[in-house]
């Protein structure tokens, strides 16, 4: 599967953003997640949702302010980002792997085989 990002830019702080994550095949087989890079640090779990979508899991640094959902019908996946601030500059990335319970998501990296290029998202202050 391919997956493709967009949906990034420049924003001020305490502005929002959504990102659309497409793939070039069905989503509903796969659970999702997005994932973030800034420049000098190590690439960290955004967002993760289960194949249904009916479970979610956040990182620490964006519970409240970002939701992550996905329509399977339109395969995609989407981040709303809100109350955005310079710390959540980064290039995203979308993933997806293939799971075999409707409630299964993943939260590390390594569990991801397929990946989207990044979108940048620069919050400026």
């Amino acid at each position: 599967v391919q997956l493709q990002a967009s949906g990034g830019g420049l924003v001020q702080v305490g502005g929002s953003l959504r990102l659309f994550c497409v793939s070039s095949g069905r989503t509903s087989v796969y659970a999702m997640g997005w994932f973030r890079q800034a420049p000098g640090k190590e690439r960290e779990l955004v967002a993760a949702i289960s194949r249904s979508g009916s479970k979610t899991y956040y990182g620490d640094s964006v519970k409240g302010r970002f939701t992550i959902s996905r329509d399977n019908a339109k395969n995609t996946l989407y981040l709303q980002m809100n109350s955005l601030t310079p710390e959540d500059t980064a290039d995203y990335h979308c993933a997806a792997e293939i799971a075999y319970t409707l409630g299964s998501y993943y939260t590390r990296a390594g569990q991801y085989d397929y990946w989207g290029q990044g979108t940048q998202v620069t919050v400026s202050s």
